[in-house]
């Protein structure tokens, strides 16, 4: 690796959604010598939410930034090392493990991995040409540049139907797109999704239909180009802005070479009777939407953080002498 500083620490824990933040504060309850891996996006997926419903606790509005920003203070109780940087590659055929990041190279004795996942793009050219002049991936973040605008929003779960909903109160007409014939999300936001449609109308729903082009000049997206599967028919769509939400892919690109991955997934529960986190290499674990590949859900991303925290104490008592 790189001679650049180098840091040290009993469990290095990479990511800090709400996996890596619960995994941080076991941790450091067990009086377990740890550092926490920020990542790029510090929070992880959630701060692009706009309003969290199902957190246990929280039954009036909360949104994704202040619930992460609570966890964060809540890590920052038990002096746990956090430090703002992206890894880069990683070592697991010796232990200590090593990481290397842009500020700093890492070792450590046992890592949780809590990468979390980033979202899936449409995978056309335009996309990228247009990305951040028009094309968005959030729009908590982004959404108050097309006030009184025409946008679009592409997909057919939550995170979808969430965005056209919270779209509708500051555009002026908000396009759905969605490849299939109904919705993927829960019934909750469907149904909230046409009550809003009733009550502002202001929402189009496109339904059997794909986007196959992104158009615009040299300084912004003003177009797009939609194919329908009904009638095999193309039109053009004049938006200012155009929302991607058809789902997320797991980080777990840097640690293929070592442990299992599966479907982008990371594979855990190696040892069944003992550590139900654990990768195929001993002292590597996983924790949060990196390795959960059914539930996805904020408050199972936090769950399994705790267990790869108590799991990770566990191998750490067994091989610290």
């Amino acid at each position: 690796m790189n001679k650049i500083k180098k840091k040290h620490a009993q469990l290095i824990i990479i990511g800090s959604g709400p996996a890596g933040y619960t995994a941080a504060i076991y941790s450091a309850r067990s009086n377990i010598d740890t550092l926490l891996i920020t990542g790029s996006q510090i929070g992880g997926q959630l701060i692009q939410t706009d309003e969290i419903e199902n957190w246990p606790g929280d039954y009036s509005h909360i949104n994704g930034i202040t619930l992460m920003n609570r966890m964060l203070l809540h890590v920052k109780k038990f002096s746990v090392n956090i430090i703002h940087d992206v890894i880069k590659s990683v070592n697991f055929k010796k232990n200590p493990f090593e990481l290397l990041g842009e500020e700093y190279s890492y070792t450590g004795y046992a890592i949780i991995i809590a990468t979390g996942s980033h979202t899936k793009l449409l995978n056309i050219n335009s996309e990228n040409l247009y990305m951040g002049k028009g094309v968005s991936t959030c729009a908590v973040c982004d959404g108050f540049f097309y006030k009184n605008q025409f946008v679009a929003v592409v997909g057919g779960g939550n995170s979808a139907l969430e965005e056209a909903i919270y779209l509708s109160n500051i555009a002026k007409k908000v396009y759905l797109i969605h490849r299939r014939n109904q919705f993927r999300a829960d019934k909750i936001l469907i149904n909230r999704l046409y009550d809003k449609i009733k009550k502002r109308n202001n929402i189009i729903i496109l339904f059997n239909s794909i986007v196959m082009d992104i158009l615009g000049n040299d300084i912004s997206m003003n177009k797009i180009k939609i194919y329908s599967n009904i009638d095999s028919t193309v039109k053009y769509l004049n938006v200012s802005g155009l929302f991607i939400a058809i789902g997320h892919i797991p980080n777990s690109q840097i640690f293929s070479k070592y442990i299992d991955i599966q479907n982008n997934y990371v594979k855990i529960d190696y040892n069944k009777n003992y550590m139900k986190t654990q990768t195929n290499i001993p002292g590597i674990f996983s924790a949060g939407d990196v390795s959960d590949s059914i539930y996805k859900q904020a408050i199972t991303a936090a769950a399994s953080g705790c267990m790869a925290a108590i799991d990770a104490e566990k191998y750490l008592n067994n091989n610290l002498k």
